[in-house]
């Protein structure tokens, strides 16, 4: 089976959708099948079509690298040719997945994002104009989460199907630091590094032994390890080597793969209490009022001060975590491939 995977996003560029294209192609690729990755941006080494340059916008929260090239359709129609079934990712992010959906190629389509309070308006009162638009190449719909699939159309059949996570390249044999807590994200409001940041000075009152290690954002505050922008290899050590490690946003999550990969390094997880983390962490993370800073100082302290607690929540989350490796992930993938063919 020639199978195209299909992302809208700058494939060069970091993000959750990326991620997911790229290591859903590297599992399928590894089990035999022919995998194509289309998509703007596409690095160096990786099989695929590269769509051109993509341009960033505003979208849910963020800055989204997408492609507005109007030739896309053109060339999607010269790649599409030999290709059995496209899997397109966000299927109505223009301009690259509108236009997978019109290539006559059947197609299974993945909606991961959750599209916020306006999104949703939007959903609720165009669903039927949706269906229309994903047409009727579209024979499988998938969400990555309930939080994903809320809003869209009753009357699509959604088969949810989680991100996947290779289980396996998160272990490591660094020691752990019993007072280490962790933080990655981008410096974006809807991450909360600011929550964490306005809890840190109440965590240390407690517990004054007690560091932070920051990936993914840079800023001048002094006793924080600030590490910015890491390589995979430098996050595992991080979270391998944390004890805790938080997650503060505040919105506009619709998975949370970082709880993965942090519960799969064996860190025990305090999170917001977002529906989409809940989802994902189930009884094996501790979560606090989205926002409130007092209260995601209370739980952090209470890990840090109680080793039996942390440990038990820590084991917990690596075994909830293997709810998520890649092989029952590309394995369901697959079984919807081979249904939109038939």
């Amino acid at each position: 089976m020639k199978i195209g995977l299909v992302c809208p996003y700058d494939l060069s560029k970091p993000g959750g959708v990326q991620a997911q294209v790229l290591g859903l192609s590297a599992v399928l690729t590894a089990r035999g099948d022919d995998t194509v990755v289309i998509g703007p941006g596409l690095p160096v080494g990786v099989s695929g079509v590269d769509l051109g340059r993509a341009v960033v916008v505003p979208g849910n929260g963020s800055k989204v690298p997408v492609s507005i090239d109007p030739t896309v359709l053109r060339l999607m129609r010269s790649v599409a040719g030999d290709i059995d079934v496209l899997h397109v990712h966000e299927p109505l992010m223009p301009t690259v997945s509108l236009s997978a959906l019109r290539v006559g190629v059947p197609v299974v389509a993945t909606f991961h994002a959750a599209p916020g309070a306006i999104g949703t308006r939007f959903y609720n009162l165009f669903g039927d104009w949706m269906t229309r638009i994903l047409g009727p190449n579209v024979r499988r719909v998938t969400a990555v989460s309930e939080t994903a699939r809320a809003p869209l159309p009753t009357g699509l059949d959604v088969t949810i199907v989680p991100n996947g996570v290779d289980i396996a390249s998160l272990g490591s044999d660094v020691e752990r630091n019993p007072k280490r807590v962790a933080f990655l994200g981008r410096d974006e409001p809807r991450k909360g590094l600011d929550i964490l940041l306005e809890a840190w000075p109440l965590i240390l009152e407690q517990v004054p032994d007690a560091d932070l290690t920051v990936m993914g954002a840079e800023r001048d505050v002094p006793g924080i390890e600030w590490l910015g922008w890491v390589e995979d290899e430098t996050k595992t050590e991080v979270l391998n080597s944390s004890s805790i490690y938080v997650a503060p946003n505040t919105g506009g999550e619709s998975f949370g793969i970082v709880l993965v990969e942090a519960m799969a390094a064996g860190a025990a997880v305090v999170a917001s209490n977002l529906k989409a983390f809940i989802d994902v962490g189930g009884h094996a993370a501790q979560y606090f009022e989205s926002g409130d800073a007092r209260e995601l100082a209370t739980e952090v302290v209470q890990l840090l001060q109680h080793d039996d607690i942390r440990s038990g929540l820590a084991a917990a989350g690596q075994e909830r975590a293997a709810d998520f490796d890649w092989g029952s992930v590309s394995a369901a993938y697959r079984a919807l491939y081979e249904d939109s063919l038939s």
